[in-house]
């Protein structure tokens, strides 16, 4: 691809902001009480560690009184951590403040963040309050909370449904009672960009004290709009964004914090303000928590899903080749992800198909590059996308989908709780030889990888390995994907099966396989009379 100097000529990266955003991040908070996000302590505390050295301003680190558990996350979140503030949540109620306060005391930086119901709804169905009711409960909290921590942040929830004026009178009574900030959630996700930003106007321009606050904004995504109305609040004046990693949050989720970093930065001249995350470090933490809680990213999620940097189609393709900003408005390496990849599939062109294969070392001349192509196109018709090794076997002439020389007879293993396992091998080869291996590991999994290695007599140094179901229910399939180094190069291979060991040996196979395939025949046979 040829370099360039810049992410692109009509970036707005780099720009000089005038203002700083605070990224208020809930991801441990509101994120983890999503149904399938839950953490222990100890992946909490891993995961605070990684928002700290991202550069969030505020950590909402749980809340205290919903379980045992929980106030000694956000206690010992509070107790290790030193460069953000530490944030305990908790309703208007006595015993809430006090527990909150109890949870941060060990806080470099601490603050309750306190919230009531303020919408006609709620007023009337969830809190059976009068107005002035929901006023004096607001304050009241605010100030005991003020003496059990450095800071109080009060949110109005369900604020974009609460009549305008009153919202006024609820932040100025909050501000004068103590508040240091004043949150105007969206909380069912119902509001528009435009909306957002005319009330954030109006509260900026009406709310007593409002030039000693700061107005944030926590939206959620019902209607696909948290990060666009996040945006708009921002536009607006709000100061703080609150949001969490890869978006998790209740129900559809909350404004997802790596598209806001990234919109306030690739877009600084538009919106004259930027944040204090380190961007290099978004994707490393959006795939930590999907480690920690199991749930992977979509593909085509903004920022640092799979295919945010990846480019299959060829008209895209060749644009990229000339220039990198012709399709991307931002380097993959600016969010920490890596290279921008061409993908090769059915959508693919000549100019990149050329570029892959010049960079695998085959300089093909135009009649070659005829029979190459067309074989490239038969094959991505029948895969989702085809790899260098299905390249290097089309660019040699042999068959990509080729499978073989060896198979699996037999496959046994053993593990132990607490224990290593052991796992054991018969393999075919085509040319009528029969090898047996066993190998102990530090589990299944890398057990029967090891004895597999012995058989063959290839050694697979793993960098990746996943596992994911593609079908439901107790006799579901796993699908294994494996990438291995060997040699000066990766190698991927993939096995299904409703074994998901079974799967993983398959995948294994299939990258052996693949090297001795592409040895000189020589080295084949050779390889096959160990």
């Amino acid at each position: 691809m040829t370099p360039d100097t810049t992410s692109n000529e009509s970036s707005d990266v780099g720009d000089v902001a005038a203002e700083r955003v605070r990224i208020f991040d809930t991801t441990l908070r509101d994120g983890e009480q999503a149904p399938g996000f839950s953490m222990d302590r100890r992946a909490k505390l891993r995961m605070a560690h990684a928002l700290e050295a991202l550069g969030v301003d505020v950590l909402e680190a749980g809340f205290p009184s919903a379980s045992p558990d929980d106030f000694a996350s956000v206690a010992e979140i509070a107790r290790v951590l030193r460069g953000p503030a530490v944030c305990g949540l908790a309703r208007c109620h006595d015993n809430d403040i006090d527990t909150c306060g109890r949870a941060l005391e060990a806080a470099r930086h601490s603050r309750i963040h306190l919230f009531l119901s303020t919408s006609p709804l709620h007023r009337e169905h969830k809190l059976n309050m009068s107005k002035q009711q929901v006023i004096d409960t607001a304050c009241a909290a605010i100030e005991r909370a003020k003496k059990l921590c450095h800071e109080v942040e009060f949110s109005a929830e369900d604020a974009m449904r609460t009549e305008p004026e009153y919202l006024v009178e609820v932040f100025s009574a909050a501000i004068a009672a103590g508040a240091t900030t004043v949150n105007v959630p969206d909380t069912v996700g119902y509001t528009t960009p435009v909306e957002m930003a005319e009330r954030i106007a109006y509260l900026r321009k009406h709310v007593r004290g409002a030039d000693q606050v700061v107005f944030s904004t926590h939206c959620h995504d019902d209607l696909g709009m948290a990060v666009a109305n996040s945006l708009a609040g921002v536009s607006a004046g709000a100061r703080q964004v609150e949001c969490t990693i890869n978006g998790i949050g209740e129900r559809a989720g909350n404004a997802s914090m790596e598209e806001i970093v990234m919109a306030l930065r690739v877009r600084g001249a538009f919106f004259g303000v930027d944040t204090g995350i380190d961007a290099r470090k978004l994707y490393p933490t959006s795939r930590l928590l999907t480690q920690l809680t199991g749930q992977a990213v979509a593909r085509n999620k903004a920022v640092v899903g799979d295919n945010a940097f990846a480019h299959e189609s060829g008209i895209h393709q060749h644009g990229m080749l000339k220039h990198r900003g012709t399709y991307e408005i931002m380097r993959p390496q600016d969010v920490g992800m890596g290279e921008t990849r061409l993908v090769l599939g059915k959508h693919s062109g000549r100019h990149a198909l050329r570029q892959r294969l010049q960079s695998m070392g085959h300089d093909v001349d135009d009649a070659a590059m005829d029979s190459i192509f067309a074989r490239f196109k038969a094959l991505a018709d029948k895969k989702r996308e085809v790899h260098d090794e299905d390249l290097e076997a089309i660019a040699l002439g042999m068959d990509p989908e080729a499978t073989g020389p060896w198979r699996i007879a037999q496959l046994n293993t053993n593990s132990h709780l607490g224990g290593s396992a052991s796992a054991s091998v018969k393999l075919t080869h085509d040319n009528g030889h029969e090898v047996g291996e066993a190998a102990i590991g530090d589990g299944p999994v890398d057990a029967v990888l090891r004895a597999i290695e012995r058989a063959t007599g290839t050694t697979l140094d793993v960098t990746q390995f996943q596992v994911r179901a593609v079908s439901e229910g107790g006799d579901a399939q796993g699908h294994a994907k494996l990438t291995a180094r060997h040699g000066e190069r990766d190698w991927r291979g993939s096995g299904v099966s409703t074994d998901i060991i079974e799967a993983t040996a398959h995948a294994a196979l299939a990258i052996v396989n693949r090297i001795e395939r592409q040895q000189p025949a020589s080295q084949r046979a050779a390889v096959a009379s160990l």
